[in-house]
This record gives C-alpha cells, sequence and structure tokens, in this order.
C-alpha cells in the first residue's frame, strides 16, 4: 500500500500545501495511506483531513515515518547535514548548479533517499504538470509595485505578509499606489506567454499599470536589451537555464535609466544561469527588496516564496493540478515518477 505523508512545512512563512482535504480524499479512496503532520501555520486546518479519514501525526515527525512512506512538503528542509533516507516530494532546487542543493544531494546519497522535485515532474512533453507559476507572478508584480509606490515617498518595500485573499491584496495595492499621486508606472513582463508572466501581466493589468509582454521571440537576440532600462519596473519571469541570456546586467546600474524595481520572481540568485546578475541572494518577507544602487535608486524584489502570500488560492489551485499525479504514485516506475527519478540520479551521481 502507498503511503503518502504530508509533513508540516519548517520555513518561516510557508503556509501552502499541496494535498487539500478533498484530494486526500480521492486518495484514500483508492487505497492509499495518507498521513498528515499536524501545523501551526498551514492555511487549511488539520479538521478538514481529520474529517476526511487521514491519520493526523505530530509536527515534524517525518524522520521517524515508516522507511516506506513517501514524504510530501512544498518548500526545503532544514538546511542540516542528517543523511536522507525516505523518498521526498518536494522543491528541491537541486538541479541547475544551486550551491544549496548541493548540499542537499549529498544527504540523500548518504541516506539512500531519492528525491521527485515538483519542478521536474513533467508530462510526455515535458511540460510540469503542475506549477504555483501563476500566482508567483501575481504575487510577485503586486510586492514589486508596492516597491515602486515605496520610493515615491524616499522609502524602501516596508515587511509583506500574507493576505486573507486576492481581493484584499488588490485593496491594498491600489490604496498605496493612489497614494502616491503620481501616474501609473510602465512595466515590462519577460516571459509573458508562461504561467508565471501571465499571472504578473494579470496583476498589472486590474493595477492599469501600462504593460509590454515580452517572450521567446523579443528576447531570441540574445541582448542587451535596452528597452528593459525605459520601463519604470521590469518582471523577470523566465526560470534560469542553460542558454538564457542576461536582462539586466552590472553595467545597469550606473547608466541612465528609467528602471527603479526589477521583480526577479523567477529568482536564481545563486544560480550559474542568472539572468539579473546585480544581486546575490533572496529577499524575504521582512525585507522584500534589495537596493543595489543608491541614486536613482534601483532595488530588486526576490522573494523565493512569492505564492504564499496568497496561499489560499495558491494551494487550492496547485493541489488541483497536482492531484492526477500523486493518484499514481502506486506505479512509480513508469510515467511522470520515473522521469522525475530519472532526472535526480542523473544530478546525485554528480556529488
Amino acid at each position: 500500500m502507498t503511503h503518502l505523508w504530508v509533513r508540516a512545512e519548517s520555513r518561516e512563512n510557508e503556509d501552502r500545501v499541496g494535498l487539500t482535504p478533498e484530494g486526500a480524499a480521492a486518495l484514500l479512496a483508492q487505497g492509499m495511506q495518507v498521513s498528515v503532520e499536524e501545523s501551526r501555520s498551514r492555511v487549511i486546518p488539520i479538521d478538514g483531513y481529520r474529517d476526511q479519514g487521514c491519520t493526523i501525526v505530530p509536527e515534524f515527525s517525518w524522520p521517524d515515518a515508516p522507511s516506506d512512506a513517501i514524504v510530501f512538503g512544498l518548500k526545503e528542509l532544514p538546511d542540516d547535514a542528517t543523511p536522507l533516507r525516505h523518498r521526498h516530494i518536494m522543491f528541491g532546487h537541486a538541479f541547475k548548479g544551486q550551491f544549496s542543493g548541493q548540499r542537499l544531494l549529498k544527504r540523500f546519497k548518504a541516506g539512500g533517499g531519492t528525491l521527485y522535485d515538483l519542478e521536474y515532474l513533467v508530462d510526455d512533453a515535458g511540460r510540469r504538470v503542475a506549477a504555483f507559476g501563476y500566482w508567483a507572478g501575481y504575487a510577485g508584480a503586486a510586492v514589486s509595485l508596492l516597491a515602486w509606490a515605496a520610493q515615491q515617498h524616499r522609502q524602501k518595500c516596508a515587511a509583506v505578509e500574507a493576505y486573507r485573499d486576492k481581493t484584499a491584496l488588490l485593496e491594498e495595492l491600489k490604496a498605496q499606489l493612489d497614494a502616491t499621486g503620481a501616474p501609473r508606472p510602465t512595466s515590462i513582463v519577460i516571459g509573458a506567454l508562461g504561467r508565471v508572466g501571465t499571472g504578473a501581466a494579470d496583476l498589472c493589468e486590474a493595477m492599469n499599470v501600462p504593460t509590454t509582454r515580452w517572450d521567446m521571440a523579443e528576447t531570441a537576440h540574445g541582448g542587451p536589451f535596452p528597452e528593459i532600462l525605459n520601463h519604470d519596473l521590469f518582471l523577470n519571469c523566465i526560470f534560469a537555464r542553460p542558454g538564457t541570456p542576461v536582462f539586466v546586467p552590472k553595467t545597469a546600474l550606473t547608466v541612465d535609466r528609467k528602471l527603479s524595481v526589477i521583480g526577479d520572481v523567477a529568482c536564481d540568485p545563486d544560480s550559474d544561469y542568472n539572468p539579473v546578475p546585480i544581486y546575490d541572494a533572496a529577499t524575504s518577507w521582512s525585507e522584500p527588496v534589495v537596493r543595489v544602487h543608491e541614486n536613482p535608486p534601483l532595488d530588486v524584489m526576490a522573494i523565493d516564496n512569492l505564492p504564499s502570500l496568497l496561499p489560499l488560492e495558491s494551494s487550492i489551485d496547485y493541489a488541483l493540478q497536482l492531484l492526477p499525479t500523486l493518484q499514481s504514485l502506486d506505479n512509480l516506475e513508469k510515467g511522470v515518477w520515473a522521469r522525475a527519478e530519472a532526472e535526480f540520479q542523473t544530478h546525485v551521481g554528480g556529488v
């Protein structure tokens, strides 16, 4: 019997979950065992899982889960040297040269476990079966606009926190933009045809922000891209990978530019392929931007768990996308799961 163990998230400000109570009920109905850890932060209350018949287990008890359990979470595990013996489903951020990812792979190698990276769960055509991208783009554009509004008052963006829902976010953002007394800024979205870029562009449209939408056709020549500097905001919605061009080089800091806020929604600062190499670490909810140049100001927003700003909408959406794939966990040797394991084996062998 397949045993799925839904762990609590250990990361601060991470309220999302990848399985709803209704999804858990579907897994139970097909004969799986589902254990769900208690959580002090999860946006969906534990009672919903209990009512569906899930086994409720203590928060952060996954290290002691049965060896055959498949541990399912979203964000990273505590970054220690403990060997990992279980099969884990999560965003590992370990296959694109990230330094922290190398440490994670060494832990799997030491413990004999397996990582099924959520970013690499793909169908036969190589498309991801589930993604938080839309809500990452939506929330990332919102925080970037908050940063621009703060600049109009000669301030840096204040701390952010999760919103009750999308309506609450839009109401607050509109009030902040209106309070500047300035015309709406201009933005450029790169990756506008993808899920992330669509979310970013939709948020800009909701705020009446004039937006230039670029995708592969506009960036195929490889740069440079002086048009980016002629917008107030640049929203990067393309994930780093080999061949990704540099959109904003270090030389952009000191040239004439209109650009004052970069929303690096893709957020791969420690990748060798970072297309925005003017900063080197993710930002946080408490400090949403890093100022990389003072006069004129240029702020970079690079929060790496943006969808959790809208945890309810993003959890429900993602869980619905992922459920059919979780329902195939009884057959790990084929399809999506086999491809994900092959990707893991390719990378773990090199550490």
